[in-house]
């Protein structure tokens, strides 16, 4: 647990540290000068497109260095054990659920996001979470109805359809 809790904060710090600096790219980035204008506000006021990106990634950064500090000190329950980091159940529960996820990302492309998140949530709820079935039902019936309100016509973010594309024309009539 104690080297499982250090490399976690190594890690996640070195992706903070990346994010940080695609943040400062923004749209029009010159390769041969690295510009960090858009993560601050611009003359009007207005934050840039990397000014979320940048200081979410710094908070994140933050919080992996005060992860390592209290590593250091042992002053975590993690930093302090000497138990395995994964046993057999979690390798397993590791497996089935990254399994199911990489099948969601398989069947994206084809059956689209919508029925592939319907799929994952039934395996995930119904066949991991031991869920009754209506619960089952409504929360992956729900998700993929809330996903498609919230990107495709609140957000206007279209996501991958597949081949259920054609049942999609309708409500695009409907709601954009």
């Amino acid at each position: 647990m104690r080297r499982a809790e250090l490399v976690t904060a190594i890690v996640l710090a070195m992706f903070s540290m990346y994010l940080m600096w695609k943040s400062g790219e923004g749209p029009s980035w010159d390769p041969d000068i690295a510009r960090f204008d858009n993560i601050g506000f611009d003359e009007t006021g207005t934050p840039g497109s990397g000014f979320w990106p940048f200081w979410l990634s710094l908070a994140m950064l933050l919080s992996c260095f005060w992860v390592m500090f209290n590593w250091w000190r042992r002053t975590s329950p993690p930093s302090q054990s000497d138990l395995p980091y994964m046993d057999g159940y979690s390798w397993k529960m590791m497996l089935l659920v990254g399994g199911g996820l990489f099948a969601f990302l398989g069947v994206v492309e084809w059956l689209g996001f919508y029925v592939g998140i319907f799929l994952f949530l039934v395996y995930y709820l119904k066949f991991l979470g031991k869920h009754s079935w209506v619960k089952t039902l409504i929360i992956s019936l729900c998700t993929p109805v809330f996903c498609f309100f919230f990107f495709d016509v609140a957000m206007r973010i279209v996501l991958p359809k597949g081949i259920t594309e054609p049942f999609f024309l309708p409500l695009y009539d409907i709601f954009l």
